[in-house]
Formats: C-alpha cells, sequence, structure tokens
C-alpha cells in the first residue's frame, strides 16, 4: 500500500495538470524509451507558476534535508530557473540563504571564464542539485562530474519534481541506482503511482481524471520499466 500523499503533494499533482506540464499520449523520453505519459518542465511559463513550483521544492528539500546544504545546483538549462526561484523561495518561506550555481553548455573563454556561474564551490560546499525529473538518471551522470571538478564538494542530495520509478542503467530504480552510486539522498515531490492514484481518485461528473484507457496504459508502461527500490 502506497503511503498516504500530503496535501501540497496532492495540490501539486493538480498544479502540473493546470500548467499542462503533465501530459497523456504518446511521447519519447531523453532515454528513448517510448512513454504513455510525460513531464515537459518547459511549461511553466509565468512568474506565478515559477513561484508556485518553486515552493513546492522548498516544501520537499525542507521535509527531506531542513537546511543541511549549502548550494543548488540546477544544471542548464531547465535546472536554471529551478535553482534560482527555490533558492529564493527557500529563503522567504524558511529563512534558509542559500547559494545557487548552475553550469553553461559552453565554457566561457572571457572575462571570468569557466562553465559555472554563480556561487563559488569549494572544497566542503554542501551541495543539493535540483532536477525537473529523472527517467533513466542519464542526466545526473553528466552533471556530477561537473560539480567534482569544480572542488572537493559534498554531495547531499538530488531532488526531482517527479520519479518515473524506472529502471536506470541497472535492474534498480533510476533514482535509487543515484543515491547508491554518489552516496546521497534522492528524492522527489511525488511519483508516477502517486499520480496514478491522485488522478484515479479525483472524478469530474463521476469519472476519474485518468480514464480507464490511459490508466492500464501507464500501468502496463510501469511494469514494463520498473526498477527495484
Amino acid at each position: 500500500m502506497l503511503p498516504a500523499m500530503q496535501s501540497y503533494q496532492a495540490e501539486f499533482i493538480d498544479f502540473m495538470l493546470e500548467c499542462d506540464v503533465l501530459r497523456f499520449g504518446d511521447f519519447t523520453a531523453k532515454s528513448g524509451r517510448k512513454t504513455p505519459y510525460f513531464i515537459n518542465a518547459g511549461r511553466y511559463r509565468t512568474g506565478a507558476q515559477l513561484e508556485r513550483l518553486a515552493n513546492f521544492y522548498a516544501r520537499a528539500i525542507r521535509e527531506r534535508l531542513g537546511d543541511q546544504f549549502d548550494v543548488l545546483f540546477g544544471p542548464a538549462y531547465k535546472g536554471i530557473p529551478l535553482a534560482t526561484a527555490t533558492a529564493t523561495s527557500l529563503f522567504r518561506n524558511y529563512g534558509h540563504d542559500v547559494g545557487f550555481c548552475f553550469n553553461r553548455k559552453e565554457a566561457k573563454d572571457h572575462g571570468e571564464g569557466g562553465s559555472l556561474v554563480g556561487h563559488d564551490l569549494r572544497d566542503g560546499t554542501r551541495v543539493l542539485i535540483i532536477e525537473d525529473v529523472t527517467t533513466a538518471g542519464s542526466s545526473i551522470r553528466e552533471t556530477v562530474p561537473l560539480l567534482q571538478a569544480a572542488a572537493r564538494v559534498q554531495l547531499v542530495g538530488l531532488v526531482v519534481s517527479v520519479d518515473r520509478l524506472e529502471r536506470g542503467t541497472t535492474d534498480r530504480n533510476a533514482l535509487a541506482e543515484v543515491s547508491e552510486r554518489y552516496g546521497m539522498p534522492a528524492f522527489a515531490i511525488v511519483t508516477i503511482d502517486d499520480i496514478i492514484a491522485h488522478l484515479r481518485a479525483r472524478t469530474v461528473a463521476g469519472q476519474p481524471l485518468l480514464d480507464d484507457e490511459t490508466y492500464r496504459r501507464v500501468l502496463a508502461y510501469r511494469e514494463e520499466h520498473a526498477g527495484r527500490p
């Protein structure tokens, strides 16, 4: 049985639908897998939406890590607004003033140079990586070497909006695989199982928001690509 969702997690699922970020149909994920649902963080397009999104991230981070980190790192490109907005939310709502940092896709060879922008990373800096979603964990394997090349940082976690609960490069869940490989917690605001349960429970005119056909397709996909914890 799934643990009961907190109210903010249910609100986050509704928020993703409201912003057309959570969509059902036929898509191809970054991993190359054909998927019946997609989380497109590029659909967050207004200041109000970004503020609400950051508040959801900040709430999840506080519950899992408290204030035990120094810098939020947002991988380019979608991680950049996530890191900056969530840093603002953490200060405004919890009084936790953290640094933020992100990378350029191409290193700059003039001015201050380098590929990282924002808070200076030093030996011992506690870094929390913030991403939009994970499927196979490929993006995090690109991100960690960037951080480790900058300094002997302490990786304290990875937070994403949705855990698709899919296999990474082994038979394990991609987030569990990341956690084990890099020795840090990896967690999400919600999982795909949370989404399924919430949308099946919510009805409009007596019909669930997640219709029977889509429900079966998502369950079949989950079964085919599920990773063990």
